[in-house]
């Protein structure tokens, strides 16, 4: 068996945070929050959502670490939402690593045909 590189990224990080993205809605909310913090009744307007399901879905981008909440310094009972940076640049370079197409390398002949007679030590038949 040959030596396989570590991959570049936490796998189970990358994935996880990876299958919380993968709910159209949610990347729509990010899709709006990109344009800055906003509260539940607008992302719920703007995606003509309920606000218990928009609330959901915050709820699932917060615990996943992609959206901070901030409470009204004046009412409490209004809350905003807003991107947190240090978890985009997390997944961005994560995603910059692990899809690096410079880390693709050239086939090696360690079985088959091309193998055997490249190499006649080896036998995969």
């Amino acid at each position: 068996m040959t030596d396989v590189a570590p991959p570049p990224t936490n796998l189970q990080t990358f994935a996880d945070r990876l299958k919380v993205l993968a709910e159209p809605k949610r990347l729509l909310i990010i899709h709006l929050l990109m344009e800055g913090m906003q509260c539940n009744c607008e992302l719920g307007d703007a995606l003509q959502m309920a606000s218990n399901l928009v609330s959901h879905h915050l709820r699932i981008l917060r615990e996943a670490g992609f959206v901070e909440v901030e409470r009204d310094s004046f009412d409490a009972r209004w809350v905003y939402y807003s991107l947190n940076r240090d978890t985009l640049d997390e997944l961005g370079e994560a995603f910059g690593l692990f899809f690096d197409p410079a880390r693709i390398k050239p086939r090696r002949l360690t079985c088959g045909p091309q193998a055997a007679y490249l190499n006649p030590e080896v036998s995969h038949v």
